[in-house]
């Protein structure tokens, strides 16, 4: 069996909040407040799930 490596970029809510330490609601907070950027930070999918882009999120933190 032959390993693959996969980069994980984009991420739903609760993934981010399990990786993070953050909240639903401080994740929807700063989505509402406009501190992250859709299209950046955050997007919508298709069928209305917001995914968070890890590498734009380590970006910010370290911004």
């Amino acid at each position: 069996m032959n390993a693959v490596a996969v980069q994980v970029i984009w991420v739903l809510i609760p993934a981010f909040c399990a990786l993070t330490g953050y909240s639903d609601k401080a994740v929807r907070r700063k989505i509402e407040s406009g501190v992250w950027i859709e299209g950046r930070q955050y997007r919508r999918a298709p069928d209305g799930h917001i995914n968070i882009n890890m590498l734009e999120y380590y970006k910010w933190v370290e911004g």
